[in-house]
């Protein structure tokens, strides 16, 4: 049946081309580049103390602080220390709510 719709259709020198006009190509490859550019990349369970300062963009005494006060958890094996990506994200949000009751109670 297609063959018989191809050669009424046909734009370039072949069925792809007939059935697939260089306009619905062009849209079907931005719209997968768009799903490629939103799918997410999943992070690596644990993170140097390097991982984590480029994440959140501070400085190694911010993370030094941050991890003395409690805020991020960490786990030290011999002299290098490691984050775990959750507990980054999950610390993360308690910091959003809390700034919320915080803004609520003004």
């Amino acid at each position: 049946m297609a063959s018989d719709i191809a050669p009424k259709l046909k734009i370039g020198g072949n069925m792809h081309d007939a059935l697939f006009p260089e306009h619905f190509r062009s849209e079907i490859a931005n719209t997968i580049r768009e799903e490629l550019r939103n799918a997410v990349t999943p992070q690596p369970t644990w993170l140097r103390s390097s991982q984590v300062r480029e994440m959140l963009n501070i400085s190694d005494s911010t993370l030094q602080n941050l991890r003395i006060n409690g805020t991020l958890p960490a786990y030290k094996l011999g002299t290098t220390w490691f984050y775990k990506h959750d507990e980054i994200v999950a610390a993360l949000e308690a910091g959003r709510q809390h700034r919320k009751e915080a803004d609520h109670e003004k």
